[in-house]
């Protein structure tokens, strides 16, 4: 099972490259970013996570900039967003930003996605949050046609072009990895039809885990082969019992959760988690 961190990657917390160096120094295979474009003042839809909503949440630098950023002073690390909000993005310039950064790192890209949470976010974007689900498998398989095609055509509900020249085309064939974040039935459901992997919360253990067997139910069912979609386990506690667990049953990654802090806080904390890495 490989170790990876995440950080919402802001204007005050430890410099992206920094980190980077740090977490490839250290042996961690993964570093991950979160994305937010803005944070509506109205506040109007809850935080999920129970109020106040932290101040990283409206203070996240563009991920692909991050990421780009930390490729650049690393040559083993890999580099994903969790989660990048496909839905608040035009999928022809996402597919390009990620094909290029998988280029520019040389196939170190994972490209974790997700349907968000904040209706307001969505809408200044002029995306309906009753509709999240169909424009996200939507842009999926746009994207999937850009990246593989040399002239793609895609017609849809939301997204609509024909015969477009797009390069450069990732590193990695047919495509970086699709990882959908989220839990529940609907969510492995999704994970099966049109994506890579599954990229779900490690807070609790067992929902995890009883997770995993739906997908391998799911899978089978629709004729894929379960290793074929990996496990990230997101915001994993830094338990080595738990980790233990995820280990045994197949987990392909835990990712432990940094704050948005400055280097004195974030470099002890990288050495803490170090050395839960085998």
């Amino acid at each position: 099972m490989h170790t990876g961190l995440c950080i919402f990657d802001t204007d005050y917390s430890i410099p992206i490259d920094e980190l980077a160096r740090a977490a490839e120094q250290r042996g961690f295979e993964s570093l991950w970013v979160p994305e937010h474009t803005h944070i509506p003042a109205s506040r109007r839809t809850p935080f999920p996570g129970g109020e106040p909503l932290p101040k990283h949440y409206s203070h996240t630098l563009d991920p692909f900039v991050s990421l780009t950023a930390a490729a650049a002073v690393t040559t083993k690390l890999k580099v994903g967003t969790g989660i990048c909000l496909v839905i608040e993005r035009d999928p022809i310039t996402t597919a390009k930003s990620v094909a290029s950064l998988d280029h520019f790192s040389n196939g170190r890209f994972l490209f974790g996605i997700g349907r968000g949470w904040n209706a307001e976010e969505m809408e200044n974007h002029g995306t309906d949050f009753k509709t999240r689900s169909r424009r996200l498998r939507e842009s999926v398989l746009a994207m999937k046609e850009i990246w593989t095609k040399d002239e793609a055509s895609f017609k849809g509900e939301f997204c609509n072009f024909e015969r477009i020249w797009a390069w450069p085309k990732a590193i990695q064939k047919p495509h970086p990895p699709v990882l959908l974040g989220g839990e529940g039935p609907l969510t492995v459901k999704r994970v099966v039809e049109y994506c890579d992997g599954w990229f779900p919360r490690g807070r609790n253990p067992e929902v995890l885990l009883s997770g995993m067997k739906d997908l391998a139910d799911a899978a089978k069912k629709a004729g894929r082969d379960p290793k074929s979609l990996p496990v990230s386990a997101f915001a994993a506690p830094a338990d080595p019992a738990v980790l233990d667990r995820f280990r045994e049953a197949g987990v392909a990654r835990a990712i432990f959760m940094l704050p948005s802090e400055g280097r004195d806080t974030i470099l002890p904390l990288v050495d803490k988690y170090a050395k839960l890495i085998r």
